[in-house]
């Protein structure tokens, strides 16, 4: 749980649990992994317990809606940043009705519900044609392949907001059957694109090319685009001064491996792309 959180894209986060298991490349440098496996928690893996919490964290959201409602601004919530909601144990089906019943407790937070497993939204979400005005639902959309997966899962439902978290990006994603609803077909739109590289130990580098294609199809289909980060590697005009890192060049560009992702502003083209869907 963190309140003030400093991913890009949302204001707190909240977990339900902790653990998760991988299922597509994306996972192979998980942050969440390497995080709890530092403070202790062996929870990775299929096989392996979940950490669950009491009910003094749980208590959490209900002050920041509170505070929310105080304020007059909504706030968003990513859920879940150490789990996937929609995993599939039987083990966390009570504690999903938790997460349902609170997410109705609290409508000034926009919670965003991002899987790397939408096709369980449907039997695992109460809701069909009505869900609640404050869920957002995303998938991770790491590559052609995973777009092509996943995105006939989530964009199926009719929730208030559907997003793509593409990070990390590991190669070229075409959107353009997706992107705009398609009613023959029944599927909604796409809302928001997050890209973003990979960071930390082992990254593997994004080629600038498939980050500008994706802001170039959100700009096109007038879909709100976010540019988190470079991650470990970037090109040379996005390096902070006096950084430096070993130079390679990957499919034609010149792109230098940094010791931090902070070593890297978060421009695209000379541009901060933080664009956001209207809550």
């Amino acid at each position: 749980m963190s309140k003030n959180t400093s991913i890009e894209w949302t204001h707190h986060t909240f977990n339900p649990w902790w653990g998760c298991a991988k299922v597509s490349p994306g996972c192979q440098h998980c942050y969440a992994e390497t995080f709890s496996k530092r403070v202790g928690q062996e929870i990775w893996g299929q096989n392996e317990p979940r950490r669950f919490f009491d009910e003094n964290f749980w208590g959490n959201p209900l002050k920041w809606n509170a505070e929310a409602q105080s304020t007059g601004e909504r706030k968003r919530v990513f859920c879940a940043s150490m789990a996937d909601v929609f995993e599939s144990r039987a083990d966390l089906d009570p504690w999903r009705e938790k997460l349902w019943d609170l997410i109705l407790k609290t409508p000034m937070l926009d919670w965003l519900l991002l899987t790397k497993r939408p096709e369980n939204i449907e039997k695992m979400a109460p809701w069909t044609n009505d869900w609640p005005e404050n869920i957002w639902l995303g998938t991770t959309v790491e590559n052609q392949e995973y777009a092509d997966k996943r995105l006939p899962h989530l964009l199926k439902h009719k929730s208030k907001v559907r997003f793509l978290s593409c990070e990390p990006l590991l190669g070229d994603v075409d959107l353009d059957y997706w992107i705009k609803p398609n009613k023959r077909k029944g599927l909604q739109g796409i809302d928001w694109i997050i890209a973003g590289g990979e960071s930390g130990p082992g990254a593997r580098p994004m080629n600038p090319n498939w980050a500008r294609n994706l802001r170039d199809q959100a700009q096109s289909a007038g879909t709100p685009f976010l540019f988190k980060q470079w991650g470990q590697w970037a090109t040379t005009d996005h390096i902070k001064p006096g950084k430096h890192g070993r130079v390679t060049v990957i499919e034609g560009i010149e792109m230098t491996r940094l010791k931090s992702k902070y070593d890297v502003n978060r421009e695209l083209d000379g541009h901060m792309w933080d664009e956001f869907p209207v809550s």
